[in-house]
């Protein structure tokens, strides 16, 4: 399995603005400790060895909190001197990593994957890239993915539908799937790039039961305070 992991952390957070405005949304507080610690200790406890911070907006923040270590995992720092869209982001901090597959995590989201096991089925199927998917009821804030035997045959815009898989903002990808496809410099890794060349390539779902978590909004950061404040009096955070 890649000890290897990117996290987008260059988001403004203005749909969190009302609640954490001084600061990168990643480092928006769960009971004193920054969500980006809570998703460090997540992938520390996965297996992951080395994380590539993708930031931008008040970068300094983060910087200058972490350095370049995080308990045993080493930090590297892909800088973004203008907004490069997740893309973008992805395809920058894809210099510092070693490793020929490498997960990409949201640092907005919290996903409770099992990354060995979605290591393994992404190697099992020889995939290119390996989407983890959320089924959820009754929504309509997120755009759904169709599957057919676990690979990816249609991605749906946003809509109401009462039972969907969606994007739970954890992939696993080789580090070459941008050679070959005509891309800006700035785009968007859901809709520009995902969405549009999906069928030229091998792509996969891996369907998690795990928790799932978008601290994008007030509502789902007042949820994710809840659940991760009791991650972190668990065992889990202890061993």
């Amino acid at each position: 399995m890649t000890k290897t992991c990117i996290i987008l952390a260059g988001g403004m957070g203005t749909r969190l603005q009302s609640v954490v405005n001084d600061r990168p949304k990643v480092m928006a507080e769960i009971e004193g400790k920054p969500f980006l610690s809570c998703l460090l200790d997540i992938l520390l406890r996965q297996g992951i060895k080395n994380v590539v911070l993708a930031v931008g907006y008040k970068r300094e923040f983060i910087v200058n909190y972490y350095n370049y270590k995080y308990k045993d995992i080493e930090l590297k720092y892909s800088i973004e001197d203008a907004p490069l869209g997740t893309g973008g982001a992805i395809r920058q901090a894809l210099d510092y990593a070693e490793d020929e597959n490498v997960f990409i995590v949201n640092g907005d989201t919290y996903f409770d994957v099992d990354y060995k096991g979605m290591s393994d089925f992404h190697d099992k199927n020889n995939a290119q890239i390996t989407i983890a998917l959320k089924e959820l009821l009754d929504f309509d804030r997120y755009g759904s993915i169709q599957i057919a035997n676990n690979r990816i045959v249609d991605f749906i815009e946003k809509k109401k539908i009462t039972q969907g898989l969606i994007n739970g903002g954890v992939y696993l990808i080789r580090k070459n799937i941008f050679n070959g496809f005509s891309l800006t410099e700035t785009f968007s890794f859901e809709i520009d790039f995902l969405q549009k060349y999906f069928t030229k390539m091998v792509c996969y779902g891996y369907i998690s039961t795990g928790e799932f978590i978008d601290i994008g909004i007030p509502e789902d950061y007042s949820l994710a305070k809840e659940v991760l404040y009791e991650w972190q009096q668990s065992s889990f955070f202890r061993s």
